[in-house]
């Protein structure tokens, strides 16, 4: 990979690629801030970092993920700082294959729908309160749209939603409409540093309700609902 690209560099390292009347430059995106959607490249060879939005690449591009090699026009913006604009991707070779295709986890699903469904069995036996049936559902409603509200902000550039606050919703009790957000919507289900806390966090939320279920815990609850 380094003899690809140190090929595709002139002995300096900086190169400018002149498309028409346009001087482009090539250099590497050294640091993204995907939550905001934007960040900062670097040119090939050192120098002065641009400004790069997520707006700069054209519609239909993936996301960045930092480190990437691109090339772009080097523009000012009103106060006279550097602006990276038309940016694409540089392709050193041709892009490989997915090595797995990202196919929704029909088990995770199932899993989110065996606990509703048990949760619904105590409720009809009387163990459990059906305010408790009701909060796991609105709140899964809920989170499935903040889900599905991120990833739009994704693809436009927009305010997204931090992970901190998906992740406080699956501990609430949306965790079952995020297992579907993220197999059905295909968002933050491949992430695995998320992925990592996500799963903590229903297993915090897992004990408190085997918890509500003890003695102890009915109690909690009976009072908190207010008998």
């Amino acid at each position: 990979m380094v003899g690809d690209e140190g090929r595709s560099c002139f002995a300096g390292g900086l190169i400018t690629l002149l498309v028409g009347d346009t001087m482009r430059y090539q250099g590497r995106i050294t640091e993204w801030r995907d939550e905001h959607g934007y960040g900062f490249v670097t040119p090939n060879g050192g120098g002065e970092r641009s400004f790069l939005h997520i707006k700069a690449f054209k519609p239909g591009s993936r996301r960045p993920t930092g480190n990437e090699l691109v090339n772009y026009v080097l523009t000012k913006d009103e106060r006279g700082r550097l602006k990276a604009e038309q940016v694409e991707y540089v392709v050193l070779r041709k892009q490989p294959a997915p090595t797995e295709p990202n196919k929704p986890s029909l088990l995770r699903m199932l899993f989110a729908s065996l606990f509703l469904a048990a949760i619904g069995a105590l409720v009809a036996t009387g163990k459990i309160p059906a305010a408790l049936l009701f909060a796991y559902l609105g709140l899964s409603v809920f989170t499935f749209l903040s889900y599905a509200l991120d990833k739009s902000a994704a693809r436009e550039g927009r305010w997204r939603t931090p992970e901190s606050t998906l992740q406080v919703l699956a501990l609430l009790g949306g965790w079952p409409g995020a297992i579907f957000a993220q197999q059905v919507l295909r968002h933050k289900s491949r992430k695995e540093s998320f992925q990592i806390v996500f799963w903590f966090v229903i297993c915090v939320n897992l004990a408190v309700f085997v918890w509500l279920l003890s003695a102890p815990g009915s109690h909690f609850l009976t009072s908190a609902l207010g008998g």
